[in-house]
């Protein structure tokens, strides 16, 4: 038996997205159902990011961080990345331009689709920063966008990287994240 002819799997935009109920992405028109509500762990990181990310931003005009919001790239196109840093005004119901640091929080549910999908869509839009924190080894693999494609600037435990994002220069602690 021949597979599936990709002609024939139903493809959904936008407007289908929004009436989903429970937590979707959506990429290239294909859904992707999101896991539960994160592990204790996983949202104990993904706080202790965003707290680090909020308060050394304090002083970056308009860099702020965010927690899971819908990343409208196109139509057929919606991610939530799990921790993100946007250098320009936001409103309404999602952002449409791509952030300038994202993380993600890796699971056995979402490694596969945070290593290889969102990691080239995030280095196709331009995402200048791409941390992957894996929860298990207690590391967080930094990629930065350079001349169009991802260098990995180091794997980070107890380190303190400086990213420059948007004429705004951090020292994030990657220690901190552990915590």
């Amino acid at each position: 038996m021949k597979g599936i002819k990709i002609d024939y799997i139903p493809r959904y935009t936008y407007n289908d997205y929004v009436q989903w109920e429970g937590r979707w992405e959506l990429i290239e028109g294909i859904p992707y159902a999101m896991t539960p509500l994160p592990i204790l762990e996983h949202q104990v990181i993904s706080g202790n990011i965003f707290i680090q990310l909020s308060e050394l931003l304090k002083g970056c005009g308009k860099c702020k961080a965010l927690l899971p919001v819908d990343w409208k790239i196109d139509d057929d196109t919606v991610l939530e990345p799990d921790v993100l840093v946007v250098c320009e005004e936001v409103g309404g119901k999602y952002i449409t331009n791509p952030p300038i640091m994202i993380f993600e929080i890796l699971s056995s549910a979402t490694v596969f689709k945070d290593r290889n999908i969102k990691y080239k869509i995030y280095e196709s839009q331009g995402v200048k920063y791409y941390i992957m924190a894996d929860i298990d080894a207690k590391v967080a693999e930094v990629f930065e966008l350079i001349n169009g494609s991802y260098k990995k600037l180091k794997d980070a435990q107890r380190d303190v990287i400086a990213f420059d994002l948007d004429n705004c220069k951090i020292d994030f602690d990657f220690e901190k994240i552990w915590e």
